[in-house]
């Protein structure tokens, strides 16, 4: 048991199948947590499309319109799978945040960045506005790896809207454990 959590170790730049297939809302799938907690992460030059968001005090503006476009514009090139779907988000000031959407083909109209390094998962489940403390329990996951200042992402699963319709909202944590 490594960082007071189970640990289940995935192969290189794979990630837990996200479960689609239940989508009352018409909007977000219900998200199904089984796999995504405790489990090891090794990218190598995983390929990503990277976004970034408009914020006033950590409190998203634009998410919606960029999310709607990117998610479009995977669509349109075949980058979408249910074995390689995750959105990594990070604040990078209280008035931008970066999100990293996971691909498995070229997208031509957006930006692509490759990331590298070993990470850890955890599910939360609760408000959003729990996710400081959730950074907090991240930070501290990485510095038991021994990584004094590592990186830490959320995966937001479903917007607020389908959380409360779903009565759950779950968000996993990503950190970086190298």
């Amino acid at each position: 048991m490594a960082f007071g959590i189970k640990e289940a170790k995935m192969e290189t730049n794979a990630l837990p199948h996200y479960d689609d297939s239940i989508n009352t809302t018409g909007c977000c799938p219900r998200f199904n947590p089984e796999g995504w907690d405790g489990t090891a992460l090794h990218f190598d030059n995983k390929r990503f499309i990277r976004a970034t968001t408009k914020a006033v005090m950590h409190v998203p503006l634009d998410m919606g319109h960029v999310f709607e476009r990117v998610q479009g514009h995977l669509a349109a090139a075949g980058a979408y799978g249910t074995d390689n779907y995750i959105v990594l988000s990070r604040d990078l000031s209280p008035w931008k945040s970066e999100h990293l959407f996971a691909i498995s083909a070229p997208v031509p109209e957006e930006d692509e960045v490759l990331l590298s390094g070993d990470f850890v998962t955890k599910v939360f489940e609760g408000s959003y506005r729990e996710v400081k403390d959730w950074h907090l329990e991240m930070q501290d996951l990485a510095q038991k790896a021994g990584v004094d200042t590592g990186d830490v992402y959320f995966f937001y699963t479903t917007c607020p809207k389908c959380a409360k319709a779903y009565g759950k909202n779950y968000v996993v944590g990503v950190a970086r454990t190298s």
